[in-house]
C-alpha cells in the first residue's frame, strides 16, 4: 500500500500540512524539532491509533487548538482508486472515518499498514514486555480476522477479575468464576494465533538477522504465554486468587505475554551492544514488514526516523536498497539527506518549524 496524499492538522507543531507523496522514497529534513518526526507519527497513528513517541497523549494535540485531525488517501495494489481514511481526536476520544462514513478504530487500523523504525526501537529488544506484545499482537490482527474481538473480551474478563480482587473482603467464587472461565477461554484462542503468527515470522527473522547480525550467528525465537503450560489458565486463575488479592492484580494470563531473541554468539540479551539492539529491532520491523506483504501481497508503508543517527553508512545502503527492491514505500528523517539517497530518486522536503516546502 502507499499514502498518496497526507493531510495533517494540529499535531504537535504541525498546524496544517498537506503533502503530495511520492509512491517510493520520501525524505524530510530539517533541524532538529522541526517537526520531521511528527509526519511519520501521522501515518504511524492511523495505522496503530496510538504513537510510537513516549509521553502523555495530550502533548498529541498542537498547544492553543482544541483537536487533531488526520486525512490520508490510500492506494491499496491491485485495487483501484483509493481509501480515504481520516482519524481525529477532541478530548479523550479518537474517532475513525473511511470514504467518508464513520468507522470503528480497528476498521481503520485494518485499512492502513505502517512500520516504523525510530530512536526507541530498541527497546523492542531491550525494553519491558508491553513493548514486544504490541509488536506481535498488530501482526496478528492482521492476519487473524476474530483476534480483535478475543483480545477485547481478554480486556473485559481481566477488568472484571483485577476489580474483584481490589474489592475489599472476601468474594464468594460464584463472582470470580464467570469471569476467569471467560479470560482463559480468549486467552486459549490468542495464545494459538500468537504462536501461530510467530512461526509464520520465524523464517523472515532468520533471513533479517543474518543479514543485520551476521556476526552473532544462529537466532532463536522464544514464546512465554504467561502462563505454565501444565494445566489450563483457569485452574491457575483459582490457585493463585489469594496471590493476586494480595498484589491487587491478575498475574497470570496472556497479558503477560513475552517473546525474546538470543544468539549463537551472544545468548542472552546483556551480551549485545546498543548498537546490536538497534539492528536486531530493525530486523524485527523489516521481518515483520516483509510477512506483512508474503500475507496481503501490499508491502507496509516503511517510517525511518532519523536513519543517519542511528545506523552506519554501509547499514542504510542495505536498508534503503531492500526497500528499494521490493517498491515499499518509504518515509524518511534527518538533518540532512542521508548519503545513502544522494545517489536516488527521492522526494525531498524542507522542513522549518512545521512548514513544508518541496525541494526535490
Amino acid at each position: 500500500m502507499r499514502l498518496e496524499q497526507l493531510r495533517i492538522c494540529g499535531l504537535r507543531c504541525l498546524t496544517d500540512v498537506s503533502l503530495a507523496l511520492d509512491p517510493a522514497i520520501n525524505v524530510f529534513v530539517g533541524d532538529n524539532g522541526a517537526g520531521k518526526t511528527s509526519v511519520l507519527e501521522a501515518a504511524f497513528l492511523l495505522s496503530h491509533a496510538r504513537s510510537f513517541r513516549s509521553g502523555a497523549r495530550e502533548a498529541l494535540v498542537q498547544r492553543g487548538m482544541a483537536q487533531l485531525a488526520l486525512f490520508a488517501e490510500v492506494h491499496h495494489r491491485d485495487e483501484p482508486g483509493v481509501e480515504r481514511l481520516g482519524l481525529g481526536r477532541s478530548g479523550a476520544r479518537w474517532e475513525a472515518r473511511i470514504n467518508g462514513e464513520a468507522a470503528s478504530i480497528g476498521e481503520l487500523v485494518q485499512a492502513c499498514a505502517v512500520v516504523c523504525f525510530e530512536p526507541g526501537s530498541h527497546a523492542l529488544i531491550a525494553g519491558p514486555a508491553e513493548e514486544r506484545r504490541r509488536y506481535l499482537d498488530w501482526g496478528v490482527f492482521h492476519v487473524e480476522q476474530d483476534f480483535l474481538a478475543q483480545w477485547r473480551r481478554c480486556q473485559r474478563a481481566l477488568k472484571q477479575r483485577n476489580s474483584l480482587l481490589r474489592a475489599g473482603g472476601v468474594p464468594s467464587d460464584d463472582l470470580f468464576e464467570p469471569w476467569e472461565l471467560e479470560l482463559s477461554q480468549a486467552a486459549e484462542l490468542i495464545d494459538l494465533q500468537r504462536r501461530a503468527y510467530l512461526d509464520r515470522l520465524r523464517p523472515c527473522l532468520e533471513v533479517g538477522m543474518t543479514a543485520l547480525l551476521p556476526e552473532l550467528g544462529a537466532m532463536e525465537l522464544r514464546y512465554r504465554r504467561g502462563w505454565s503450560d501444565e494445566q489450563p489458565l483457569v485452574d491457575h486463575l483459582a490457585a493463585q486468587r489469594g496471590r493476586d488479592q494480595a498484589r491487587g492484580h491478575t498475574s497470570l494470563g496472556p497479558h503477560r505475554a513475552d517473546w525474546t531473541l538470543s544468539f549463537e554468539r551472544a545468548p542472552l540479551r546483556e551480551h549485545l551492544s546498543r548498537g546490536q539492539e538497534k539492528l536486531a529491532a530493525l530486523a524485527c520491523v523489516l521481518a515483520q514488514a516483509t510477512l506483512y506483504a508474503q500475507e496481503h501481497g501490499d508491502w507496509p508503508v516503511v517510517c525511518l526516523d532519523d536513519l543517519a543517527s542511528e545506523l552506519d553508512q554501509s547499514h542504510q545502503a542495505a536498508v534503503v536498497a531492500q526497500l528499494q527492491d521490493v517498491h515499499a514505500q518509504v518515509l524518511l528523517t534527518g538533518t540532512e539527506l542521508p548519503p545513502a539517497l544522494q545517489a536516488t530518486a527521492a522526494r525531498v522536503f524542507h522542513v522549518e518549524q512545521g512548514q513544508m516546502t518541496r525541494l526535490l
